[in-house]
């Protein structure tokens, strides 16, 4: 067992003992179990799920990091709500701001293009994320 929390700026989402937790994050997604080797990393948007004795919790997640370390995991996310909590008009939202977020890089740009490649995957992960999560996504906007 592990301690894991989740942290949003709003408030504490959860705070259990886990047995694992699968993160995704901006590099792949990874699964932490107990005496897992300190880590820190950034997440994507995409789900957290939290193996927590015969249950699974899972959280949409927009990104932020996890800090992983021999006791357990603390994620800290941008903006964080239980799956199951999730609703089509919450998705919208955030896709419009991402969309924001790639226009706005897409217009800033002059010449420099990782910005800009930064926020179309960041675009394509949040609708890889509705996906996952059974809700209809907006096609990006390129």
């Amino acid at each position: 067992m592990m301690q894991f929390d989740l942290v949003s700026p709003e408030r504490s989402l959860a705070s259990m003992d886990a047995t694992a937790v699968q993160i995704p994050g901006a590099d792949g997604d990874m699964t932490v179990m107990a005496d897992h080797a300190p880590t820190i990393t950034t997440l994507r948007p995409g789900v957290l799920k939290v193996e927590a004795g015969n249950d699974t919790h899972e959280y949409v997640v927009t990104g932020g990091f996890a800090e992983i370390g021999t006791q357990g995991v603390s994620v800290l996310a941008e903006r964080a709500v239980a799956k199951g909590d999730m609703t089509q008009d919450q998705l919208d939202a955030m896709f419009d701001e991402v969309q924001d977020v790639y226009n706005r890089a897409k217009d800033a740009a002059q010449g420099d293009t990782g910005p800009v490649d930064d926020a179309a995957k960041l675009l394509a992960d949040m609708a890889a994320m509705g996906s996952e999560i059974g809700l209809s996504t907006k096609q990006p906007s390129l």
